[in-house]
């Protein structure tokens, strides 16, 4: 019989019970939480925004909360151990780009036409982009999600997106022979407004490109002077996190 913990946590008890919401009924209002669960609205929507951060759930125009893409997302990597052991390889490099550019650090990985933010390690500054762990975006919109699907064959690639336009198509390739030939990508307020990236793939030993690294900041920080100092340092990182991952499997 499985019975309620001894010493059970209620604020926890009271967001898996929301995620249960989300999965049977599709979608849910802060009304509806706070009628479900017994609790002030105020704290039904703290709960709501918490699981819209880590991506559990979106919030629409009309302000209804709707299932996240991690709900629907399949695994990262196959096998735990496997994603534990990239974060461990990956961590002392982006510990130390972290302390010598002062920006947040990101680690990812490609799942289809989605990037999976694995790690991160946030820069000590008042003011910066926070921890991103959990966080799934488009790729052809992250920083390292353009670094990735760059590493792909061209026919791999378009095959993923089946559906874009001739003009988009074009649009994407064009922007990935870029990011192939300088080996950077950019996200200037591609997917979060007021925040910056600028990303790189890291390869195994065998020439993979099994993850990407990024720097993210403030937009008002992501300026021109700065740049060739966040691309030098981005580059050592990848240098060292590539020789961490020489034997990580493609």
């Amino acid at each position: 019989m499985k019975n309620r913990p001894p010493y059970a946590l209620g604020s926890v008890d009271n967001a898996l019970l929301v995620l249960h919401m989300l999965r049977d009924r599709g979608r849910v209002q802060v009304t509806d939480v706070a009628g479900e669960l017994g609790i002030a609205r105020s704290t039904a929507h703290r709960l709501l925004s918490m699981l819209v951060y880590r991506d559990f759930a979106v919030r629409d125009e009309d302000h209804t909360y709707l299932p996240g893409p991690f709900l629907a997302s399949a695994p990262a990597i196959p096998g735990g151990s496997a994603l534990r052991d990239l974060r461990a390889r990956a961590r002392p490099a982006m510990e130390s780009l972290c302390a010598r550019v002062q920006e947040t650090v990101n680690l990812m990985v490609r799942v289809g036409t989605e990037v999976r933010f694995l790690d991160s390690v946030e820069c000590p500054r008042l003011r910066h982009v926070t921890d991103r762990r959990g966080t799934i975006l488009p790729a052809h919109l992250a920083s390292g999600g353009k670094a990735l699907l760059a590493a792909l064959p061209p026919g791999e690639l378009l095959a993923l997106y089946p559906d874009l336009t001739a003009r988009d198509r074009a649009a994407l390739t064009r922007e990935l022979d870029e990011i192939r030939l300088s080996g950077l990508a950019l996200n200037i307020e591609g997917t979060e407004r007021g925040v910056s990236a600028v990303g790189a793939a890291v390869r195994n030993g065998g020439g993979a490109a099994v993850a990407a690294l990024s720097i993210s900041m403030p937009s008002d920080r992501f300026v021109a002077d700065e740049l060739g100092t966040f691309v030098e340092e981005l580059r050592h990182a990848v240098s060292e996190a590539e020789r961490a991952l020489a034997g990580f499997p493609g």
